[in-house]
C-alpha cells in the first residue's frame, strides 16, 4: 500500500485547544511507523484540478487570507482557521488524493492511504466549513472521472459527521456515488435518508447517538454495501474518519476499533469484486488520539490482509 503525506501538514496550526490540531496526524504517523508502506511525498494540487470542485473565484478569494496569516491566524468560518503554514498543507492534502488516484490507476499499487490534514469532506464548492478548506476526496474523485476516463467512482464516508461538501458535488454528478454512515442529529445537520441525489447516487444511513457496532454494521450491510454493489464502481475512495469511535469527544456513537477493521475488510472485498482492488482512503476526522491511531492502524491492516 502507498502512503501519501507531507511534513507541511503538521505546520497547519489552528489556535491552542482546537480539536483539529497537528497531534492528530502525528499520532497516526507514529502508529504507522513500523508498518510496511511505500511512503510518498504528497505534491501540490494543481489549480485546474482543484477547480473541478471549487470555482476559481473561491480559490482566488483564499489568497488574501493566506497572505494575512504571515501576521496572525485567520478565521475562515466559526470552526476553520488557517495559519502561516496552512496554504502548503491545504494544497498538499488535496494533492495527496490526486497523486494517490494517479498511482492506483496506473497500477503502481492497488491501494493508497492519504495521511493528511486539514480534512476535506465538509468543504463546499464555494465555502470552507468544519475544519475543511478544499474537499480533498471530491477533488480526487472528479480527477478520476475526468483525467482517467472512468464512468463510475464511489466515495464511501464513515466519518461520524456527514460529508455535506462531498454530497453537494455528487448531487450534480451522476458518475459519482456518495454513501455515508454518520450520527444524526449532529453537525452539520445534513445527511437525511431522503437526500438521494441524481437517480439515487446519494445514499445516507444516519444513526442516532449511542448507536454501536451492531447498528452500524447493520446499516453498512443493509444499505451502504448493497448500494455500492449495485453501482459497481471502477474505483472506490474512502473518507476515513474515525470519530464514530466510542472514545471520541466530538460525537456520541459507540464503535470499537475492531469495527474499522471490519469496514476495511468489507470494502476490500467490494473493491476486489468491482474494480480489481483499487481503493484510495483519505483521513478525515478522529479526535481522541489513541482511538484515532488504533482505528486507523486496524483499518489499514485489514485492507492489507490477504
Amino acid at each position: 500500500m502507498l502512503l501519501f503525506t507531507h511534513p507541511s501538514m503538521l505546520r497547519h496550526e489552528p489556535p491552542s485547544g482546537h480539536a483539529e490540531h497537528p497531534g492528530r496526524l502525528q499520532a497516526v504517523l507514529d502508529a504507522l511507523d513500523g508498518v510496511e508502506l511505500d511512503r510518498r511525498e504528497a505534491p501540490y494540487a494543481e489549480r485546474d484540478v482543484i477547480a473541478r470542485v471549487h470555482p476559481t473565484g473561491y480559490i482566488d478569494a483564499l489568497e488574501p487570507a493566506f497572505a494575512e496569516t504571515q501576521h496572525a491566524r485567520v478565521r475562515l468560518d466559526p470552526d476553520t482557521f488557517i495559519s502561516a503554514g496552512s496554504r502548503e498543507a491545504i494544497y498538499r492534502a488535496a494533492g495527496a488524493c490526486v497523486a494517490a488516484v494517479d498511482a492506483v490507476m496506473s497500477g503502481e499499487d492497488d491501494m493508497a492511504f492519504c495521511a493528511v490534514r486539514p480534512p476535506g469532506h465538509h468543504a463546499e464548492p464555494i465555502s470552507p466549513m468544519g475544519f475543511c478548506v478544499f474537499n480533498n476526496v471530491a477533488i480526487g474523485a472528479l480527477h478520476a472521472l475526468e483525467a482517467h476516463g472512468l464512468a463510475r467512482v464511489a466515495v464511501v464516508d464513515f466519518d461520524v459527521h456527514h460529508g455535506n461538501g462531498t454530497q453537494t458535488v455528487a448531487e450534480n454528478e451522476p458518475r459519482l456515488m456518495f454513501v455515508s454512515t454518520h450520527q444524526a442529529p449532529l453537525y452539520p445537520g445534513t445527511g437525511a435518508r431522503n437526500e438521494t441525489g441524481v437517480d439515487g447516487n446519494v445514499v445516507n444511513a444516519p444513526l442516532p447517538a449511542g448507536a454501536g457496532s451492531a447498528e452500524w454494521r447493520r446499516a453498512m450491510e443493509e444499505r451502504v454495501l448493497p448500494a455500492l454493489d449495485a453501482f459497481a464502481p471502477e474505483l472506490i475512495l474512502v473518507s476515513a474518519g474515525f470519530d464514530a469511535h466510542k472514545a471520541d469527544p466530538l460525537a456520541q456513537m459507540e464503535l470499537e476499533t475492531e469495527d474499522f477493521a471490519w469496514a476495511g475488510q468489507r470494502l476490500k472485498e467490494l473493491a476486489l469484486r468491482h474494480c480489481k482492488g483499487k481503493l484510495v482512503s483519505t483521513l478525515e476526522g478522529g479526535y481522541d488520539l489513541g482511538a484515532l491511531a488504533g482505528s486507523a492502524t486496524a483499518y489499514l491492516a485489514a485492507l492489507q490482509r490477504d
